[in-house]
């Protein structure tokens, strides 16, 4: 499990560089901008080991991320979402950017608006590593909120922590 973790620390990192760009502002942010309703793919696996198959032509790197998102729903559901996914798509958190329900038999239906926001994968991201590093999820928080205050779309509704 320890090399896992070493390996989702390394691969999300090269996601976090990949995805801003030198402002802070992530310019796949901008496909947000409008505010228009994006119509998501949702699909059902058995469980979070086995990904979507819309996640098949996609990077490891975004692969990785989306497991790591299942495997914290704590985490993220106590994350806001800066993309404006919260009034196109009634996201409450930045866990439903990855993961539109999770069922009580252990099945996952997947949601594949993570794939085209490089907003949601990187506060994933950062939230995870600060997570494997030993801050608090209020400390997190705190960090995700005063990131994107400013130059991005309203939070999701996300209840203080």
């Amino acid at each position: 499990m320890r090399k896992r973790n070493i390996m989702v620390f390394a691969l999300l990192g090269g996601v976090l560089t990949a995805c801003s760009s030198p402002g802070g502002h992530d310019a796949s942010h901008d496909q947000h901008e409008g505010h228009e309703v994006v119509s998501d793919i949702r699909e059902e696996t058995s469980s979070i080991e086995v990904l979507p198959a819309f996640l098949s032509e996609k990077t490891e790197d975004m692969q990785t991320i989306y497991q790591a998102a299942a495997g914290h729903r704590e985490l993220l559901e106590n994350m806001p979402c800066y993309c404006g996914c919260g009034e196109t798509a009634n996201h409450t958190s930045n866990y439903d950017c990855f993961i539109y329900e999770n069922k009580e038999n252990g099945a996952i239906v997947w949601d594949d608006h993570g794939t085209k926001c490089g907003v949601c994968l990187e506060i994933a991201a950062q939230s995870i590593l600060d997570y494997q590093e030993g801050k608090s999820i209020k400390e997190i928080r705190a960090k995700i909120d005063n990131k994107y205050k400013e130059g991005y779309a309203e939070p999701t509704p996300t209840p203080e922590i």
